[in-house]
């Protein structure tokens, strides 16, 4: 379930669209947050990744409240396959991956929208 975008305006410009009021778009990562930390560089582990207690039901629970789950994880487009069967297995309900997030930390996330930070 993805939440309908709003028009949104500055002045009587258009501008890009935002999610409605009260919803959250939840940007969460994969290895090292919700389950085993993984390197790319041994892919054949991320099958049988156990997951943190609790991750899923907290997941789920936002997802179920309306908001926008989307995995933003530094595993590589050619592990989609074992990614998403990973997440399938574990029962995570997810609106959308996006992989390629750049890897060694120390992120600092520049928008034209508010970002809030949680670790």
């Amino acid at each position: 379930m993805k939440p309908k975008l709003q028009e949104a305006k500055e002045g009587d410009s258009r501008i890009s669209p935002t999610l409605p009021e009260g919803v959250k778009n939840f940007m969460i990562d994969i290895d090292g947050t919700i389950c085993d930390d993984i390197p790319n560089e041994e892919p054949e582990r991320m099958l049988t990744a156990k997951a943190f207690e609790g991750a899923k039901e907290i997941i789920n629970k936002w997802h179920e409240e309306g908001h926008v789950i989307t995995f933003f994880t530094s595993r590589i487009e050619e592990q989609r396959a074992y990614t998403e069967r990973w997440l399938k297995d574990k029962g995570f309900n997810y609106s959308g991956i996006l992989f390629g997030k750049p890897r060694g930390g120390n992120y600092h996330w520049i928008d034209n929208h508010l970002v809030k930070a949680t670790r």
